[in-house]
């Protein structure tokens, strides 16, 4: 679990030596009391950082930001007017992502009182535009969020981006084991992992099966009789899993694996990982029930190698943290197709993570039609209901592309074959539209699920991180699709 409180992002106020003592002292009053009613507001910590006056203030700004490790982003606002040449250096130089606040102190003007000394200190409107020209000027991406500091809407839009800055910061200091290869002679769950580094920060290495099976030889007996009392306790289990079952010993290989595989992502200080059902030797059965677990707990997962898809799960359970709903590695499976709105029905092998449903979980075992090994225990359980979006990030070679459609879900009929973990849904705007422009954008069969995210948490991410983002909702056009793919490829081609 993360400590959304321990990581922080400084409020800093724009002013300059002009205005004399008096007038900087009541500016840094005012950017207390805002920083202040925010951090009670906003999930992450909002410092109250200084009142910066000169180029040498705000470059010194950058350097202590840069180097903080707390320190996930950067509220700037301009009280009055700043000068903005003041800011290239400092501007130049951060590599942590900020925020433009265009608001002001007051939010009505008085009338029987304003004069110019009232007009000089509140004068947002004024340096505002002066900042965001420089910004504009130096090509730098940004969130702008302008409105009055107590509106439930500006913070809203600075609580969802404070989210995705900590998904960036948290995303640089990613560690992803890829256990096995990647699924042989598939597409898009390859990638550069080099790019990807130097673009995001994250690390992808590889370890083979040996690496695991010691951490899972390792285990003790103790130990499993614990997790093997922790699922009994959790779950409805199946009558061949309990004591004296015809399946015990397989909910005993289960924790095995488990055990093992928490033991091996700790000690290599790994918050997300992928396997491959091809890459099995020396494991009894393929990872399920640990794998569900594991991504219950907040690490990033996805099958086949996917290592991107790992990366973009870990992020949106980071940004996710404390929030209602779930995120689940998942993949489209098969399609139902219907006149009055067709629909998806999503599962993976075994690994779909329970932080999508509230239903009780049953614990079951039962043979997998691929992979040659022994009966895998698995959770199964529908997805909840409601709204919720799937998300795919993919390599175009000369840029990443992050791909969102939002859904919604519904509980599908009985499946009494199907017993594995599932979610159906009906996506924005309808099927037939929906999968044409992901196909049409390259979107990955894998891809996160989530109803607790958002598009606009996704949106903000992507700017941050300088890449390219494509929304399918409900007021998507198929020709508009089309024409931004194309806008968008100019745009990046051009850039590289």
């Amino acid at each position: 679990m993360l400590k959304l409180k321990s990581h922080e992002v400084w409020l800093v106020a724009g002013s300059q030596n002009l205005y004399g003592r008096e007038v900087l002292d009541q500016v840094k009053s005012n950017s207390k009391k805002i920083a202040k009613f925010f951090n009670d507001k906003i999930s992450i910590k909002v410092k109250f950082y200084d009142v910066v006056t000169s180029p040498e203030l705000i470059l010194e700004l950058s350097q202590k930001a840069n180097s903080n490790n707390n320190c996930i982003g950067l509220i700037l606002w301009m009280h009055t007017f700043s000068p903005a040449k003041m800011w290239i250096d400092g501007l130049i130089n951060l590599n942590k992502p900020f925020l433009h606040l265009n608001t002001q102190f007051n939010d009505k003007i008085p009338w029987e009182t304003i004069d110019m000394d009232f007009m000089n200190l509140n004068q947002s409107a004024h340096g505002d535009r002066e900042f965001g020209f420089i910004v504009t000027k130096l090509s730098i991406n940004r969130k702008v969020v302008i409105g009055h500091w107590k509106d439930k809407d500006v913070l809203d839009k600075i609580n969802t981006w404070s989210r995705a800055a900590l998904a960036k910061h948290i995303w640089r200091r990613t560690k992803i084991a890829r256990i096995g290869d990647n699924m042989r002679e598939v597409a898009v769950t390859e990638g550069n992992k080099v790019t990807a580094q130097i673009k995001f920060g994250y690390s992808v290495n590889g370890y083979g099966l040996g690496d695991l099976i010691n951490h899972i030889k390792a285990t003790n007996n103790g130990k499993i009789n614990e997790l093997i009392e922790e699922y009994e306790t959790s779950y409805e289990l199946s009558d061949q899993l309990k004591v004296n079952g015809s399946k015990r010993t397989n909910l005993i290989e289960s924790a095995k694996i488990e055990l093992g595989l928490r033991s091996f992502l700790k000690e290599g200080d790994f918050t997300a990982f992928t396997n491959t059902f091809e890459n099995l030797h020396g494991l009894s059965q393929v990872p399920g029930i640990a794998v569900q677990r594991l991504m219950a707990d907040g690490y990033g997962f996805a099958a086949e190698g996917d290592w991107k898809t790992a990366a973009l799960v870990r992020a949106m359970k980071v940004m996710s943290e404390g929030m209602d709903g779930g995120n689940s590695f998942m993949e489209d499976y098969t399609y139902h197709f219907q006149s009055n709105g067709s629909q998806v029905l999503g599962a993976h092998m075994l690994e779909v993570c329970p932080t999508i449903t509230n239903e009780k979980l049953r614990c079951e075992v039962h043979p997998l039609s691929i992979g040659g090994k022994q009966d895998p225990v698995r959770l199964v359980f529908n997805g909840t209901q409601g709204k919720g979006l799937n998300a795919s990030i993919i390599d175009l070679g000369n840029r990443f592309r992050l791909i969102v459609n939002t859904l919604e879900a519904i509980i599908p009929k009985k499946l009494p074959k199907l017993p594995v973990a599932r979610a159906l849904w009906r996506p924005d705007p309808d099927l037939k539209l929906a999968a044409e422009a992901w196909i049409l954008a390259g979107g990955a069969h894998h891809i996160c699920y989530s109803q607790s995210v958002t598009p606009n948490h996704l949106k903000d991410f992507a700017e941050m991180l300088d890449i390219e983002f494509l929304l399918i909702d409900s007021n998507a056009k198929i020709e508009e699709i089309k024409n931004e793919l194309k806008w968008n490829s100019i745009y990046y081609d051009n850039r590289n």
